[in-house]
């Protein structure tokens, strides 16, 4: 079941991690998940998503015009102790940061620009002549 290398490669992925940590203690729709990585385009979470869902992973609803996901804990339960315990360590979230920092794609977020401080202006006295 969880021995396959697909699956195995699938849980090595930070961006996939995270996902099923958002959905494991209920569902999410498709939005939430996306703005839980506002790093991340619309196209690579539904990839990640589908990719998922593919694999069993995460259970998939529609409802109308929305998504709804939930992680497959039934499927998972072999791994539930290892990936509870993973996600709620420091330093595996702090892992996870850096790592969404590293595989981020396109442009950096601007960084506020500081205000060039001119030299207060020095005052001359006129002399007359």
């Amino acid at each position: 079941m969880l021995s396959d290398s697909p699956v195995r490669a699938l849980l090595t992925s930070p961006r996939r991690l995270e996902i099923l940590r958002l959905t494991w203690e209920g569902e999410r729709q498709a939005g939430d998940i996306r703005r839980a990585m506002p790093d991340v385009t619309w196209g690579a979470v539904s990839l990640q998503i589908g990719s998922l869902v593919a694999a069993g992973l995460l259970e998939a609803r529609v409802s109308g015009r929305e998504r709804f996901y939930r992680a497959n804990r039934e499927k998972l339960a072999p791994l539930a102790d290892l990936l509870e315990q993973t996600w709620n360590n420091a330093l595996w979230r702090l892992k996870l940061a850096a790592e969404f920092e590293a595989t981020r794609r396109g442009p950096r977020p601007r960084q506020p620009r500081r205000k060039k401080t001119r030299p207060a202006p020095t005052t001359r006295k006129r002399t007359r002549r």
